[in-house]
């Protein structure tokens, strides 16, 4: 088993069912559970004029290599209408493969970890929430990572807000 992090997004239609339902689909016949996330509303990062994200992180342990996971992931985008025409435009759903135990790959069908999630807030504050020792390899504890992205982040661009009335749950049996 290998323990893998997912960071899931959604800012088009009903947001918070989505999310749902990718946590159910993902699991569904798959991934073990470890831990979810709350749910954080978060502004955009780059690409065009859209609305807020919903943002959350599920902590699976797989018996699946890392390229099989991201198949999953990208067949359950699918599943929820997500199209590739706009780079970082809005999409109802994103599911992106953050960490994969310790492996570390540059192949352009998955890079590990995720290249950019170092720089996230919306990807590094619920990943804490999920799992508070969370270590991105090569890059350090995610907790150090967070509060660098915090420091730097003089504009507020990477604005957080906490959405417990939005709660996410495990699916029954998983």
């Amino acid at each position: 088993m290998t323990r893998a992090v997912l960071a899931l997004g959604s800012n088009l239609g009903d947001r918070r069912a989505t999310l749902q339902g990718a946590v159910d689909a993902l699991l569904t016949g798959g991934p073990s559970p470890v831990a979810l996330s709350p749910v954080y509303e978060t502004a955009p990062v780059g690409g065009p004029e859209q609305g807020a994200y919903l943002n959350a992180v599920l902590v699976v342990d797989t018996d699946d290599g890392p390229l099989e996971l991201l198949q999953r992931a990208q067949a359950v985008e699918r599943d929820f209408d997500r199209v590739r025409e706009v780079r970082w435009g809005p999409r109802t759903l994103d599911v992106d493969v953050i960490a994969f135990g310790d492996a570390r790959s540059d192949d352009p069908r998955l890079t590990l970890p995720h290249p950019r999630a170092h720089l996230r807030a919306f990807v590094l504050r619920p990943w804490l929430d999920a799992d508070p020792g969370a270590v991105l390899p090569g890059r350090g504890p995610a907790a150090d990572l967070l509060a660098a992205v915090e420091a730097a982040d003089t504009a507020g661009e990477q604005a957080l807000r906490r959405r417990d009335d939005l709660a996410l749950r495990l699916p029954e049996g998983a």
